[in-house]
């Protein structure tokens, strides 16, 4: 197996640091969503609307993110950690719901666009028989973002400025990672392209001029399915817990991280899985966890059972990310692969992201409870395992070429 170079080591610790704050920042708004509600006079359904406003954000970086193909990834990737380090501190200083929820928007619109950045560089700079450990690890470290988020938000709720906190304790980090990310250089892969091409320019839609359009569909279908439940299952957990079953402030708190230390080592190993045993077996595996992790979460009673399963269901939301990024990142040419990231993940594939936390909060208002609901949303996971065994290649272990060809 192919050694890391001493610049592939500092990059693996980079990368994985910027994604710790997409874990950090999803966990906030989590956490944060019953104070927040409390403090600016919001119903509870009022909840699943602001998360769908807000994951709006994830939509909208596609304009960001198919930049990597024209203006490079080590550009993009200092222009998103900028961008979102403002508009952190910016969000605890909102004085309504609205600015809020705008500032929360467009700091998801770097957010996700640095996100996608740092897997299409993980799968670009890495040996091919590492890559699945490498973005799984990278993703494995937004696991402890949520961890260490979820360990000091009831702490923070307490202080003065209460939920406000947490994003000004956020703030101090990313301003540490805009300093270091200056040891950073340009993807080969991508430099060598733009040496043999010149300026990079390509127009709105090429990649559905392409043949990889269909390609890029399948890839949209498969992350808008396991979106409607991972998105869910996390977000509105708390809701559940605090309204349902009874937990205080600091039992979710305790439960959470409880849960999101004790999978922390399956989400860090869900990457060297798809290497072990590949991308379609591996997916299986960590699909069929998670599914069965969401539905429990929503079913038991009980701070103990519930956080067991909670373990799962974190488990789940983290470990599809690293297997849906392997195929997004492998499936696709170097000048298309920041393109065909855009419309699978953040255009069409965040479809099932931004709706399904609307039609969530809806339903579960009229019905007046939240678990039937989200156990609903655990069949759409499945469906997707069954659309990647039915159209997607086998990528294990094979070089870029190899996998992106048609």
């Amino acid at each position: 197996m192919a050694r890391l170079s001493p610049y592939h080591r500092r990059l693996f610790i980079f990368l994985s640091v910027a994604t710790f704050f997409e874990g950090y920042d999803f966990m906030a708004l989590t956490q944060i969503l019953p104070n927040l509600r409390a403090d600016m006079g919001l119903p509870p359904e009022a909840g699943g609307y602001l998360v769908g406003v807000i994951n709006l954000g994830t939509v909208l970086a596609f304009l960001l993110v198919r930049q990597a193909d024209r203006w490079g990834r080590k550009r993009l990737l200092t222009i998103t950690i900028g961008g979102y380090t403002i508009l952190t501190a910016l969000s605890g200083l909102a004085p309504n719901v609205y600015v809020f929820a705008m500032l929360q928007l467009a700091a998801r619109v770097f957010l996700i666009a640095e996100w996608a950045t740092s897997m299409v560089i993980a799968a670009e700079e890495f040996p091919p028989e590492r890559r699945g450990m490498v973005i799984g690890v990278i993703q494995g470290a937004s696991s402890l973002g949520a961890v260490t988020c979820a360990g000091v938000v009831p702490f923070l709720l307490e202080t003065e400025w209460g939920w406000r906190s947490v994003y000004f304790v956020g703030v101090i980090p990313l301003v540490l990672l805009a300093y270091a990310r200056r040891g950073l250089k340009e993807s080969d892969r991508f430099t060598e392209l733009k040496a043999a091409k010149g300026e990079l320019r390509g127009s709105f839609f090429r990649i559905w001029r392409s043949p990889y359009r269909r390609r890029m569909l399948q890839l949209a279908a498969i992350w808008a399915l396991t979106y409607v439940c991972t998105q869910n299952g996390v977000t509105f957990w708390k809701e559940f817990a605090v309204a349902e079953r009874g937990l205080t402030d600091h039992q979710v708190g305790a439960a959470i991280s409880i849960a999101a230390v004790a999978a922390m080592p399956l989400v860090f190993y869900a990457g060297k899985l798809l290497d072990q045993v590949g991308r379609k077996p591996g997916a299986a595996i960590i699909f069929g966890l998670g599914s069965l992790g969401v539905f429990l979460c929503y079913s038991l009673e009980g701070q103990w059972p519930l956080t067991a399963a909670l373990v799962l269901g974190i488990f789940g939301a983290s470990a599809t990310l690293p297997a849906l990024n392997a195929f997004t990142t492998e499936l696709f040419p170097t000048e298309l692969r920041g393109d065909a990231f855009a419309w699978s993940n953040n255009v069409l594939g965040r479809i099932g992201y931004v709706i399904s936390p609307v039609a969530v909060g809806f339903a579960a208002g009229e019905l007046g409870s939240w678990g039937p609901v989200i156990q609903a949303t655990t069949i759409f996971p499945i469906l997707a395992l069954g659309l990647i065994f039915w159209l997607l290649p086998e990528t294990n272990g094979k070089s870029l070429e190899e996998t992106s060809a048609l």
